[in-house]
């Protein structure tokens, strides 16, 4: 189920819309009730962590091309 952000081109307020199955919508601003309004591209936010808070992990060396970082990710190794 997509949640999708729109932007209202009226009272240039933003809101989020959460779209489930193929349901038809009327949409309008909560705000100023516009049906004039534009889709945005929404930010991503996420945490990578393990049991007891665990995170990545890196190390630095020194390579040809200059320093080199490996990050440890957690999460299933193959």
């Amino acid at each position: 189920m997509p949640i999708y952000e729109f932007k209202c081109l009226k009272c240039e307020d933003f809101f989020e819309l959460l779209v489930m199955n193929n349901d038809e919508l009327e949409l309008r601003c909560p705000e100023c009730k516009s049906e004039d309004f534009e889709r945005v591209l929404s930010t991503t936010n996420y945490a990578i962590g393990g049991e007891g808070g665990g995170g990545v992990g890196s190390q630095t060396r020194t390579c040809s091309s200059g320093s080199c970082t490996t990050y440890d990710i957690p999460g299933p190794t193959r």
